[in-house]
This record gives structure tokens, C-alpha cells and sequence, in this order.
């Protein structure tokens, strides 16, 4: 045999090892890419979906490294359970501040002040409930106090599982409140009947959406003013309508790291760039377009026909403050289930 074909032969093997080193390296690298989990509310997916697609592009950018975000959805209480239990999350998105809080006081996994780590008390943007409602709005469904009346049945996530459920059940008594004034039997009454209209309570928002889209249950369904929109932008053919009503609950979507598990993964500088990046203008923009509202003043601006104006009641006019929301009104035995009570 002649050199070069033995040479070209050996050129061949060497470049096809080559290549398998270079594929192997590159499959190692890979795998080695750092992973940031999220843990974040039921109906989140789309939004974090895009944001994680941005995030990761930004960071490759500023940092030169390329990172994985995983995600875990469901209803917020049950996801931070899990966490509690063990599920190694290095951030949460929720869409309620007591189910961040649980993970101070149930598993000293984050510090008590976490909300002061972020502005805007850590929740980068917010929203407030709305109703849906199908073509036409055969019902006339236009207020809080259409939601009582016989002829009207409702879907919402139970308040027991979900802040999705929690909000609605908040904005209906704030409303109950703004319209009874101290009248406590009148409130209690309200509530009876509001509550006694859901014809299903579903474990989370996104099978509260199931429910009404889909299965076709019943005239109005109560959810985030984002998810409504997102519905409507889903499905257009189906003719669903917005009701916004003009006194509704301010919905915070707190977020923080969870300090014990990225010390153990190695990913706190990770978990806080991702959390402080929903800040930037270009996050703020990309959450607005998802039909949530932001604070930064710019992309407010460019959305505002989006968003009227309403009066969203805090925590703090409804109960004075989580704790006794979730003490007298959510707890076994509390208000919702005395109210619930036939």
C-alpha cells in the first residue's frame, strides 16, 4: 500500500475522532449547563415560558454561559408545600404573598424580611380579578352583585388550594363590604350566596379555565385579569367577553430565591439575576404584553389603553393584613368554610 492512502487513512480516523471528542465535549458541556427551577403558580406557564427564552438569552449575553430554567406549575399553596417538603426550587414566582411566607415561618428556608430584597415589595407586577363571560353576554353579567343571583352559576379556582381563589373570594368581600358597610349579616348573606353559586372549584386557575372554556360550565368565569385577556386572545372564535368590575382586589405576584436551596445548588447569583431581570424594561414590556400590569412608568405608558382605571382594594382595606385574612377566612373552620356550611 502506497503512503498516502495509509496517511489519508489516518487522516480520516483522526478527524472522525476529532469530530466524536468534539461531540462528546460539547454533549458534556451540555449537560454541565447550571439549572435554575422556578416554582411558580398554575396559570404562569405561557409568561414564563417567553421570559425564561429572554432571560436565558440575557445572560448568555452579559455572562458568556448558558443556563437551563425549569419550571413547576400548580396552585400556589401546594406548590410551596412541595418546597417545604422538599422540592429543590431556587426561585419562586407566586401569585400570593402568605404562600411565599410559609416558607419562613413553616421551613426557615428564605428570611422573614424577603420582601425587602426586591422593590415594589418584591412583586415586579400585579393584576386584579375579572370575569368572563360567554358571547353576548347572554346573563348581563356587569358587577359583583350579579354573582349572586339565582339565575347566574360561576367557576373559580377553590380558595382553599389556589390565590387565584383566594383573590376572587377577597375582591367579593370587599365589595360586600363597600356596599353593607358594617352590616355583618348582610356581608355573611352575600357571601352565602356568591359562594353557593360555583358550580365547580377547581384545584388551580388553569383548570378553572379548563372548566369554562372547554367543558362549557357554567356563565362566568373568575380569574386574573391577565388570564381572561389571554383567553379572549386564545380563543376568538369562541366570542368570549371581559367584564372588568370597577371595585376589585389588587393581586401582587411576589417572588423571591429560596436562600437554602441555592447556597445547596450553587445558583444564588443565578436566582437573583433571574428574579431582578423581571424589572428591566424589556421584561416589564414582555409581562404587559401577557395582559399583566407593571410599574415601570415607560412600558405603562405604551399599554395604557389596555388597562383602565379601577379601584383595586389592597390586603389592607379588606382584613388589615394576610395574616388575619387566612387566620379567620381560610383556615379549617374559618369563615369560607362556615359560609359553605348547608
Amino acid at each position: 500500500m502506497s503512503r498516502q492512502p495509509i496517511l489519508s487513512s489516518l487522516l480520516s480516523r483522526s478527524g472522525a475522532t476529532l469530530v466524536l471528542a468534539l461531540g462528546v465535549s460539547m454533549l458534556s458541556m451540555q449537560a454541565s449547563a447550571r439549572e435554575l427551577l422556578n416554582s411558580s403558580y398554575d396559570i404562569s406557564r405561557e409568561l414564563f415560558s417567553a421570559y425564561n427564552e429572554q432571560f436565558v438569552e440575557h445572560w448568555q449575553a452579559q455572562n458568556g454561559e448558558a443556563v437551563r430554567i425549569r419550571q413547576s406549575h400548580g396552585g400556589s399553596s401546594r406548590q410551596a408545600q412541595a418546597i417545604i417538603q422538599g422540592l429543590r426550587a431556587d426561585v419562586v414566582t407566586y401569585n400570593q404573598v402568605t404562600d411565599v411566607d410559609i416558607l419562613h415561618e413553616r421551613g426557615n428556608l428564605i428570611p422573614a424580611d424577603w420582601r425587602e430584597r426586591l422593590p415594589n415589595a418584591s412583586s415586579p407586577f400585579y393584576s386584579t380579578m375579572a370575569f368572563l363571560v360567554r358571547k353576548g353576554n347572554p346573563k348581563n353579567i356587569r358587577n359583583w352583585d350579579d354573582l349572586v343571583r339565582e339565575d347566574v352559576s360561576s367557576v373559580l379556582p377553590n380558595p382553599k388550594t389556589s390565590g387565584n381563589g383566594r383573590y376572587s373570594y377577597l375582591a367579593a368581600l370587599g365589595y360586600a363590604q363597600k356596599t353593607f358597610g358594617d352590616d355583618q349579616s348582610a356581608i355573611d348573606a352575600y357571601l352565602r350566596g356568591f359562594l353557593g353559586n360555583v358550580a365547580v372549584f377547581d384545584t388551580g386557575g388553569r383548570g378553572a379555565t379548563t372548566t369554562f372554556v372547554e367543558r362549557g360550565i357554567a356563565d362566568v368565569l373568575l380569574t386574573f385579569e391577565s388570564e381572561v385577556n389571554n383567553i379572549i386572545a386564545e380563543y376568538p372564535d369562541a366570542g368570549f367577553e371581559v367584564v372588568l368590575p370597577k371595585v376589585s382586589f389588587l393581586a401582587e405576584f411576589p417572588v423571591t430565591w429560596i436562600d437554602r436551596n441555592v447556597q445547596r445548588n450553587g445558583t444564588e447569583e443565578l436566582a437573583r439575576a433571574y428574579l431582578q431581570h423581571l424589572y428591566s424594561e424589556q421584561a416589564q414590556r414582555l409581562i404587559a404584553g401577557f395582559s399583566y400590569r407593571v410599574h415601570d412608568p415607560v412600558v405603562q405608558a405604551e399599554f395604557a389603553d389596555r388597562f383602565p382605571a379601577l379601584e383595586l382594594l389592597p390586603i389592607e382595606a379588606i382584613t388589615g393584613d394576610w395574616e388575619t385574612a387566612m387566620r379567620e377566612h381560610f383556615a379549617n373552620g374559618g369563615k369560607l368554610d362556615q359560609l359553605q356550611r348547608r
